[in-house]
């Protein structure tokens, strides 16, 4: 059978999941549909530019599984988008969902398009002509779409609009991510920072030390690096180094991050700000710090620094901040490394609340989004931890068996049809 799916990242993502299978004793039929995805839908989207003249892009919508309930991943826009990548990223947000016991499968889409040179009129036509594509395989029961990279919050309320006028009534919960005045969410852009916080804050305890101990140094300052940042500050640590892509500033005393935040969102630049002592972002990873958040780029971490690598714990931020080399490494070495299924997952977490609500209509205010959120991602972290602790190994590959088998026993339990 000619192969649809191809690539780096797909390949790896399916060689994770065939490592898992083999040590947690898997039903080989399970393993087969796992490592297919359930629906691919690839469309044509033919856009009028401002100029008058028409361009066609080419957009993907993957769903890996409904095992556990309606498909749930983001839309992304981006010149490099390619059907195997969105494949994969759909694959792991079917492991992300089944590992904080959300009542979703996974799913993923995007547009190969750079967002950047687009008008926003032109963005807005993009956006409802791929909704219109995809609009017979989406909707509030079966598959939810939310923001990516490119997308955003406006993003999200054009797909909504163009999906409710087909239908012709109003579906706030065929998409989350959406301003808060047509059914978004409060606490959605902030979660997966808050998430990653409550994960280092539950580490640190699962070590027996306290929060006002540890000392922190983030990479990145995007939404994720300064959020976590900010709550990271707010419960106690001493955050002693943060960056952007022009370098890091460091003060061994501890950064005040909601004074460097208000100089961030006039200066946008960190080394701009006239706190702390510029360093390198090679530099903020290499420091002699309790925790490292590293909430930027993927592979950051690498064979070539891992030896140098001092942080007691590592909480991924970003999606694999981390190689799978290094990752090794630093376990073998006594490194606790909370990975990013687990760690930056109250983006999802706070996206099903929203779509719930928005499903309810009934909203709840921050206080109860930000209780409910840590009682999700801390029963998940604890599960994960316990499991590491009893069976002597690391949290990445524990996360990802654990997820499997909850994927695992619901296709188990709901057979297939037709026999």
């Amino acid at each position: 059978m000619e192969e649809l799916y191809s690539g780096e990242f797909y390949n790896n993502t399916l060689a994770n999941i065939n490592a898992i299978s083999k040590t947690v004793n898997t039903d080989p039929n399970v393993l087969a549909r796992l490592t297919e995805p359930k629906r691919s839908v690839c469309v044509s989207v033919p856009v009028r530019m401002d100029d008058r003249s028409v361009k066609v892009f080419r957009g993907f919508r993957v769903q890996h599984s409904q095992a556990l309930g309606p498909c749930k991943g983001g839309i992304r826009y981006h010149q490099g988008v390619t059907l195997s990548e969105v494949a994969a990223l759909a694959t792991l947000m079917s492991f992300k969902n089944a590992l904080l016991n959300l009542p979703l499968g996974g799913a993923k889409g995007g547009i190969c398009v750079d967002p950047t040179i687009l008008s926003k009129t032109e963005k807005q036509n993009l956006t409802r002509r791929y909704t219109t594509e995809i609009a017979p395989f989406i909707g509030a029961a079966s598959d939810i779409p939310a923001p990516d990279v490119g997308t955003d919050a406006q993003t999200m309320a054009w797909l909504m609009d163009t999906y409710s006028q087909q239908v012709g009534y109003a579906v706030p919960g065929v998409v989350t991510g959406k301003p808060i005045e047509i059914g978004g969410s409060l606490g959605r852009t902030g979660a997966t920072g808050l998430g990653v916080v409550f994960c280092l804050e539950r580490a640190v305890e699962k070590l027996g030390q306290s929060m006002k101990e540890t000392t922190v140094a983030v990479q990145g300052f995007g939404n994720v690096g300064s959020h976590a940042a900010l709550y990271a500050h707010e419960l106690g640590a001493k955050v002693v180094a943060v960056s952007d892509v022009n370098g890091a500033i460091y003060d061994p005393e501890g950064l005040d991050i909601e004074l460097l935040i208000k100089r961030y969102e006039e200066k946008r630049n960190l080394l701009h700000c006239d706190m702390g002592e510029k360093i390198s972002n090679n530099e903020l990873l290499e420091l002699d710090v309790e925790a490292l958040i590293p909430a930027a780029l993927e592979s950051v971490i690498n064979t070539s620094n891992m030896s140098k690598i001092k942080a007691r714990l590592i909480i991924e931020g970003a999606n694999g901040p981390i190689t799978s080399e290094a990752s090794t490494y630093l376990h073998k070495h006594g490194t606790r490394i909370v990975p990013d299924v687990l760690a930056n997952g109250g983006g999802v977490i706070v996206s099903y609340f929203e779509w719930v609500q928005g499903i309810a209509s009934y909203f709840w205010d921050i206080e109860e989004v930000n209780r409910k959120l840590k009682i999700v991602i801390t029963g998940a972290f604890d599960r994960v931890w316990d499991l590491a602790q009893e069976y002597e190994t690391d949290m990445r590959s524990t996360a990802m068996a654990a997820a499997y088998k909850r994927i695992e026993k619901a296709m188990l339990l709901r057979g297939l049809y037709p026999r």
